[in-house]
């Protein structure tokens, strides 16, 4: 038997104990001395650290809406509450951080598009849903996500089932074991869930960024299918100035945000209907323009609202967007907002206009524009002589 202490030696080992106990009460005065003398090179430092707020490591749960009213349901304005119109307007992120209970926004329109995507997925099968064997775990891991946000967030239109399982009780859908679900198969489940589409991305061993899956059955101008499996530098090469402007800062910053870390950004453009998953415009060739019986209070203005999260499983990215579809018409009461995109147009970087398309439309449009100016000056909502990028100062008149 093993025996850890020998009891006879106990009166001995006593007596050193004091002995040391004494020489070390003696020393103390001159160990404080030598500390002040030759302070740690790293107590400042520890000190520092010390100081700092700790960050969250997990993000919390987004506030329920018990009291959500899905007819009258809106987003929030982003004209306002992001960066979406702005001047000068140049290539840029122009993204912010985002709280968690605006990482899905539901609208009035949310089952006229439900419906209009089940359509586009089920005649586009092989451009809608796609997901590389790098990413299937990803997918899981988003649908798993949105289970668990949605019963949070949205209580009067879903529900949490046993199993990891959703109840959309708008749409009348069970989705059972979602936990089972990985690849393409979870993504069918999600683009039965919300309004967004999701690009997903990940981060390969030689230091980029790749598009590996997603549901896109929204994009309005491009073709999700020839994205897969490029990086972000491929994907962007026709996009004015990104890959020498941006695209280094773009992917740092995917690379390094944390799971608790997401932001948001929006992008805009004139399109010429309602159909989300390629618009008219989009398919027109050479120098042809709009319809000419198109009126310009009828064009519409584009906004998709981007959200960043990154899964703290799988570190897979995930793009969120969500169109969001209004007509110029809606501009008219709004100050300063006509002119700042007639600004934008007119004294904007002319690649960037181009690649916006703004040869099929800005002819018609920007005289449509001044009118809406002038009757803003007539109406006392404006002056005319304000500064476009202060638009936001006068938002209270918005409200008013």
């Amino acid at each position: 038997m093993l025996q850890l202490l020998d009891m006879s030696a106990a009166p001995t080992l006593l007596v050193a104990l004091s002995v040391v106990s004494l020489a070390l009460v003696a020393l103390e005065p001159r160990l404080r001395l030598l500390a002040r003398l030759f302070p740690s090179q790293h107590a400042g430092t520890a000190n520092k650290v010390s100081e700092k707020p700790i960050k969250p490591t997990t993000l919390p749960d987004p506030d329920p809406l018990l009291d959500f009213d899905l007819a009258t349901a809106k987003t929030r304005d982003h004209l306002y509450v992001n960066k979406t119109l702005r001047w000068p307007y140049f290539q840029t992120m122009a993204h912010q951080p985002m709280q968690i209970n605006n990482w899905i926004e539901v609208d009035s329109n949310y089952e006229r598009e439900m419906a209009y995507k089940a359509r586009v997925v089920r005649d586009h099968p092989d451009n809608t849903i796609l997901s590389l064997a790098e990413n299937d775990a990803g997918c899981g891991e988003l649908l798993q996500t949105l289970v668990d946000y949605l019963p949070k967030r949205y209580p009067t239109m879903f529900e949490k089932l046993a199993g990891d399982g959703i109840r959309n009780k708008v749409l009348g859908e069970d989705h059972p074991n979602c936990d089972k679900l990985t690849g393409t198969d979870a993504l069918h489940v999600v683009s039965r869930l919300v309004q967004d589409d999701f690009l997903m991305g990940r981060e390969r061993e030689d230091g980029h960024v790749y598009f590996v899956g997603g549901v896109v059955a929204i994009p309005g101008f491009y073709d999700f299918s020839a994205k897969v499996g490029k990086s972000m530098r491929e994907v962007h090469e026709h996009v004015p100035q990104f890959n020498e402007k941006i695209l280094v800062s773009v992917e740092r910053t995917l690379k390094r945000f944390k799971p608790e870390e997401p932001f948001e950004r929006s992008s805009w453009e004139i399109v010429d209907d309602l159909n989300s998953h390629q618009h008219r415009i989009a398919t027109l060739q050479g120098e042809e323009t709009l319809a000419e019986d198109l009126h310009p209070k009828d064009y519409i203005f584009r906004i998709d609202h981007q959200t960043f999260r990154k899964l703290p499983k799988t570190n897979a990215i995930i793009f969120g967007v969500h169109p969001i579809l209004r007509r110029l018409e809606t501009f008219a009461d709004l100050p300063l907002i006509p002119a700042l995109l007639a600004t934008v147009h007119e004294q904007g970087d002319e690649q960037l206009m181009k690649y916006k398309l703004n040869f099929r439309y800005q002819d018609k449009m920007l005289p449509y524009l001044k009118e809406l100016t002038q009757s803003q000056i007539d109406r006392g909502l404006i002056k005319g002589d304000e500064n476009v990028a202060d638009f936001r100062a006068l938002l209270e008149k918005v409200k008013a």
